[in-house]
């Protein structure tokens, strides 16, 4: 009997990414990584690694007779110029380390010794200032206005989905049931949500309707002054504002963390000197606008605030509509 090294660390490469994506769901991280809506999906990717791992067992032994076999036709077929690679130019595994095999190797061991040894970093106020900060929701207040004539327009950061099998996120373990249900909502929903938006006394912004309030009070901020708000997020603070003014921030994922986008209100609080960035507060006020680089933007005068843990799951995800 033989043993194959080559073979043996493939499987316990493709045993590894099994683990992690299984270690990433057992801990609730996925959601700090991906949309909660793609999680089955992922269970999937880990369920063929176990699937892929299983196969590639059986190639690491190989018995005498085999032996025999394999090396009278693979030794009659070998090239002249690289008497360890096979004539038909694929590697079956025993072919010596080289500098091309190990940087192969490096590109695909990276992400697993990331994942296991770096813990889970959230977005913060640093990426926020590198991805334009308030430059970023000037841009976004410019492309409503673009688009504000399309009947579309209203659903600029929705993100539909065909998929027929979404299915809400199980509880996890471990005090995780914070995770909030994934779910499609229809048509009517959506537009209930909306008017929901305009009718209540004061607009309560949890996670799941943050992104669609967020648009349409910054679509038409007129319509909204001297409204009451309340909402939670991160604090950003920025050159040039005043020494009142601060950000409070949330970061929307569509997809995945690389596709992230800040979004957030400008506000207004005395004690703004003594907060601080990544700062999570809960805040109460009132809406109003202020012009930020020749862009309205919406303005909120924070009545009253409250110092809160982060959440564990600190991202907002688009809602999930329903067209068929």
């Amino acid at each position: 009997m033989k043993i194959h090294f080559q073979q043996a660390l493939r499987a316990l490469i493709l045993l590894a990414f099994c683990g992690l994506i299984f270690q990433l769901h057992y801990t609730g991280d996925i959601t700090k990584y991906i949309n909660p809506k793609y999680v089955r999906l992922s269970q999937s990717a880990s369920i063929l690694f176990l699937f892929l791992f299983f196969i590639q067992i059986t190639r690491i032994w190989t018995f005498n007779r085999e032996n025999v076999v394999h090396e009278h036709h693979y030794g009659q077929d070998c090239c002249h110029h690289d008497v360890d690679t096979c004539s038909h130019h694929h590697d079956h595994g025993d072919t010596p380390f080289t500098v091309k095999k190990l940087l192969s190797y490096s590109i695909i061991l990276f992400p697993l010794l990331t994942g296991f040894f770096l813990p889970a970093k959230t977005l913060d106020a640093s990426i926020a200032e590198k991805k334009g900060g308030l430059a970023i929701l000037g841009n976004q207040k410019q492309e409503m206005n673009k688009s504000s004539g399309s009947e579309e327009s209203d659903f600029d950061l929705e993100d539909y989905s065909f998929e027929e099998e979404l299915e809400e996120v199980e509880e996890l373990e471990h005090d995780l049931s914070v995770i909030e249900e994934v779910e499609e909502i229809s048509n009517e929903e959506f537009e209930q949500l909306k008017k929901d938006l305009y009718s209540a006394p004061a607009i309560k912004m949890d996670d799941k309707v943050f992104s669609l309030y967020y648009e349409e009070i910054s679509k038409d901020i007129d319509k909204f002054i001297g409204r009451e708000i309340e909402f939670q997020g991160f604090i950003y603070k920025e050159e040039g504002l005043a020494s009142n003014q601060l950000v409070i921030s949330r970061f929307l994922i569509t997809h995945c963390v690389a596709d992230a986008s800040m979004i957030g209100f400008l506000s207004e609080v005395e004690e703004a000197p003594e907060l601080y960035d990544n700062m999570w507060i809960r805040v109460s006020g009132v809406i109003d606008k202020a012009a930020y680089n020749g862009t309205e933007l919406p303005l909120i005068k924070i009545k009253e605030w409250k110092e809160i843990e982060e959440p564990f799951i600190p991202y907002l995800y688009p809602l999930t509509i329903k067209i068929l």
